[in-house]
């Protein structure tokens, strides 16, 4: 008996599974909308009116007499104005002004077919290359930083590798490391993952997203030639279970808030440091080529490789998508700025201590400094790091820069982007 109940449940399982596959979520939505805006690259001249032509369509055909609404406004902020239109046959337009500054405006549409809300959206530039950050930057910004980072050097790094051959292939070498930093006792953990061909390489540091996740290794960048290192930032093991990581989660909850009153408390201080502390590990390894530092990724990730940049002149070149953490302060200026909209109407946060502390910890300051190339991309359609806020960050590097703009995305990016700057950051360190 006990084995029938066994094979009973079994064979549900395999049932579930079977029923789930043949009805995976579909890629696209059954009724779509087509935003055309009347430029090409969806920028305009300051002052110059903007029309966005309207398809909506089912099974890639037109819906006659389709009823919308819609409302329009800049990125990320109170409409301007609302209204609804008729869609004779499937298309329409709406002009949606103009803007006297720098910055985005927005269309939201929707509509119900058969009973079914659909809403689509789209952003776009007025003079974005002119945008300017609202965040201040402070007088003492870089003698705050230079003693943050000779304070941790006197924190033994003390690396811990541990070789994972269950994530290990026949080319790349994987290992769990853990790194002192801030505060004797509290880490950085990470995947390190190297070429296996005892030869000299270019090291690469992985930021993540934001978030209280688990991370995994990533073979990708040691199979492009790079030794690569993956980090978590909130000092937990990425081995610890997924039960545990939940837990963790819902206990730091707005780890952003943390200490926001505080600039010589706040949550990302250890964070930045840890930046800095991984640059140490990778270019203490003796597989590193002794020149070629780089540092990328997306979202938080990416305002970390900006920070990097800007905090530690060892980094040669970076890759930064969509940076959050950017222009802070517009939400007070009536401006959109990025995640986590710290001083958007969402958070009652806007205090005079914690706009300060906000300022030392603010992408576009460290944008500043940067002196080195980069390789920057994100779209027009993100409502997660609006395209005002990562603009106002891009526009304020100085050093050599290359920017890859895809407006139809959001918080996301094609692979076509992804191999691009893939592609720049090997040339950019001699990798063939």
């Amino acid at each position: 008996m006990k084995k029938l109940n066994i094979f009973l449940v079994a064979l549900i399982l395999l049932i579930n599974k079977q029923i789930y596959a043949q009805n995976s979520p579909a890629p696209i939505k059954l009724v779509q909308f087509v935003l055309t805006p009347n430029h090409d690259n969806w920028n305009y001249k300051l002052n110059e009116k903007a029309s966005i032509k309207i398809l909506v369509h089912k099974f890639g055909v037109p819906i006659k007499n389709a009823k919308i609404t819609y409302q329009y406004g800049q990125d990320f902020l109170q409409e301007e104005k609302k209204g609804e239109l008729k869609l004779k046959n499937g298309t329409g337009q709406i002009s949606i002004g103009t803007m006297k500054t720098p910055g985005f405006k927005q269309l939201i549409v929707k509509t119900i077919i058969d009973g079914q809300l659909y809403r689509d959206q789209i952003k776009v530039g007025f003079a974005p290359f002119k945008i300017k950050p609202t965040t201040k930057n402070p007088k003492d910004f870089d003698s705050f930083w230079q003693k943050a980072i000779n304070d941790n050097k006197q924190i033994p790094i003390d690396p811990v590798l541990t070789y994972k051959p269950e994530y290990s292939t026949t080319k790349v070498d994987v290992f769990l490391v853990q790194i002192q930093n801030y505060k004797k006792g509290q880490h950085v953990y990470g995947y390190l993952s190297k070429p296996k061909d005892n030869k000299k390489h270019p090291v690469l540091f992985h930021p993540p997203g934001a978030g209280v996740k688990k991370i995994n290794p990533i073979l990708a960048f040691a199979e492009q030639g790079f030794i690569s290192f993956t980090t978590e930032i909130h000092g937990i093991s990425p081995e610890v279970s997924k039960e545990d990581y939940k837990d963790i989660s819902r206990a730091l909850g707005n780890y952003w808030a943390i200490n926001l009153d505080d600039k010589d408390n706040y949550y990302y201080k250890s964070v930045y440091l840890g930046c800095t502390r991984a640059i140490d590990f990778l270019t203490s390894l003796p597989e590193f080529d002794g020149k070629n530092v780089v540092v990328t990724g997306g979202s938080q990730g990416g305002a970390l490789s900006i920070v990097t940049a800007g905090l530690d002149k060892r980094v040669t070149a970076l890759a930064s998508f969509y940076p959050a953490l950017s222009d802070n302060s517009a939400y007070i200026n009536n401006r959109a700025g990025g995640w986590p909209f710290m001083f958007s109407n969402k958070y009652n946060h806007a205090t005079t201590n914690k706009l300060n502390t906000a300022s030392y910890y603010d992408v576009v300051n460290f944008a500043k400094r940067i002196s080195v190339p980069g390789f920057y991309s994100t779209g027009y359609n993100d409502n997660t790091c609006t395209p005002t806020s990562t603009l106002s960050a891009f526009n304020s590097v100085k050093a050599e820069k290359t920017i890859v703009i895809t407006p139809i995305s959001g918080h996301w990016r094609f692979e076509e982007t992804n191999e691009k700057s893939i592609k720049w950051l090997k040339q950019k360190c001699g990798i063939k």
